[in-house]
């Protein structure tokens, strides 16, 4: 046993050597990568692309895209053509469960500024409710979702 104690520690400062050595090295690594021109391009491309997005956001700002609001029956067409994603919920003003959907879609538009978030009053567009066919309120459409 004490055979075995000894040449523990005999080991002890061999491994301590090697760790000091390797630390060093992780030191010098970290040191050539702050100077490597492929991270300098790499961290130059993605801010690049972040202010890409970011300007891609305020685009969407400036049409509509990321607000709740009502469009009248006569907008209704425009609204839905002049942007990718749209969804619209048709609502009565005197129904408690539009009234819900209405709070959960203010909240939601938002963080989709990709969207367009629209309601329509169906006292206010009976074509509208005519040609879609809306039997039961609320109803909400999604226009331009495929998946995710």
């Amino acid at each position: 046993m004490a055979a075995a104690v000894r040449d523990y520690q005999k080991e002890l400062p061999s491994q301590e050597k090697v760790q000091a050595s390797t630390s060093a090295n992780q030191e010098v690594d970290l040191d050539q990568l702050m100077d490597d021109p492929e991270l300098e391009k790499l961290h130059a491309d993605r801010i690049a692309a972040l202010k890409k997005e970011a300007e891609k956001r305020e685009a969407f700002k400036r049409q509509g895209d990321g607000e709740y609001r009502e469009v009248a029956e006569g907008d209704f067409l425009g609204e839905v053509t002049g942007s990718e994603k749209v969804i619209c919920h048709f609502y009565h003003k005197d129904f408690y469960r539009c009234k819900v959907m209405d709070k959960h879609l203010r909240s939601l538009a938002p963080s989709h500024v990709d969207a367009r978030f629209i309601k329509l009053d169906v006292e206010n567009a009976p074509f509208f409710v005519a040609k879609l066919a809306i039997k039961t309120l609320p109803c909400v459409f999604f226009s331009g979702y495929c998946g995710r």
